[in-house]
């Protein structure tokens, strides 16, 4: 909503009907709507018969998104692209459609709408509602879980060249991505340094697809994909870097200190543990950290931490905190050393 509230009570209306503005986003991603308006006017209708929708409702979503900055509508009420809209297209570099799309499922909308119990029992509303985990949920529902890895995809995009951008990995002989998923991470890490050689280790129906996304890198030749749980498995030994992106902020305290001393135990004596997360600033800081937190609550249990929290965890995992480097994404750098 573009226009300024003027009273204090348009201004708190506003962010109560925030989640209508989620929702039309959502919609719209779903529906890829942005795909099909461009820097040419177009109707509705013609983005309706490209979309596959009908002309009125589409209209009214159109106008909604455009009234907070989401498209451009013109008087005679066609529609263009703007900077925004181009960034919930499936086709462009940095593209959120994946995020988007997934916070509109009825999974992702049902928990979030157990937050109270979660502040008040402290348990995330997937177990609360389903008396499962998110993971075993999102494993018996095929559907919902490739929305999500879209999702995390999606989320990862502006990431990865921020951390390369932000972080030195050259100095570094063997890296060990420990829940690196089908290896994307690592592909870029191992793409943009010539000196080390990567592993990347995650549960077998992840990481089977590593091997592809290595190959279409170029670098299969230094780096292996290796099956496992870092709770029941043995974490790859003698790497001098283990990075743990967007895992510990899944977890428990407890489950936490499990993963980071499993790698504890097999890291070499000079190396370093990277936690590449969002960061909860102070008081009155960015609400991205905050609300993550929340997410975390809600869907898995786990948390976002602030700086001083993770130097806590960290000690308890007999790390010690090194650096915190911030990248020009939300993410985080945490580097950790074996005391």
């Amino acid at each position: 909503m573009t226009q300024l509230a003027t009273t204090p009570g348009l201004a708190l209306l506003q962010m109560i009907n925030g989640y209508q503005v989620s929702q039309a986003i959502a919609a719209a991603a779903a529906l890829r709507l942005a795909d099909f308006v461009t820097h040419a006017p177009a109707t509705a209708a013609d983005v309706a018969a490209r979309a596959g929708t009908s002309p009125r409702p589409t209209y009214r979503l159109l106008r909604a998104l455009a009234s907070v900055g989401i498209f451009d509508e013109s008087q005679d009420q066609r529609f263009t692209a703007n900077d925004l809209s181009q960034l919930l297209r499936s086709d462009t570099p940095g593209s959120l459609q994946g995020w988007a799309a997934f916070i509109g499922t009825a999974l992702h909308r049902e928990m979030w709408g157990d937050l109270a119990h979660s502040v008040e029992t402290g348990q995330d509303a997937a177990r609360h509602l389903h008396g499962a985990s998110i993971w075993d949920l999102r494993a018996g529902r095929p559907e919902d879980n490739a929305i999500f890895n879209r999702a995390m995809a999606s989320l990862s995009g502006p990431v990865i060249p921020a951390v390369l951008e932000a972080y030195d990995f050259n100095r570094f002989d063997h890296i060990v991505d420990v829940g690196g998923g089908n290896g994307t991470l690592l592909a870029g890490i191992l793409g943009a340094n010539a000196h080390p050689r990567g592993t990347v280790f995650d549960l077998l129906h992840v990481v089977s697809a590593a091997e592809q996304v290595l190959t279409g890198a170029g670098v299969r030749d230094r780096c292996e994909a290796v099956p496992g749980s870092f709770f029941e498995d043995p974490v790859p030994a003698g790497a001098d870097a283990y990075i743990l992106k967007n895992v510990i902020h899944d977890c428990s305290d407890d489950d936490s200190l499990t993963i980071l001393r499993n790698i504890r135990g097999v890291m070499r004596r000079d190396g370093r543990v990277l936690v590449i997360e969002r960061l909860v600033s102070a008081p009155g800081g960015n609400p991205i950290g905050t609300f993550s937190d929340l997410n975390m609550l809600v869907a898995t249990g786990g948390q976002e931490r602030t700086t001083e929290e993770w130097r806590e965890l960290l000690a308890s995992a007999g790390l010690s905190l090194v650096s915190v480097t911030a990248t020009s994404a939300s993410a985080f750098i945490i580097e950790a050393e074996a005391v």
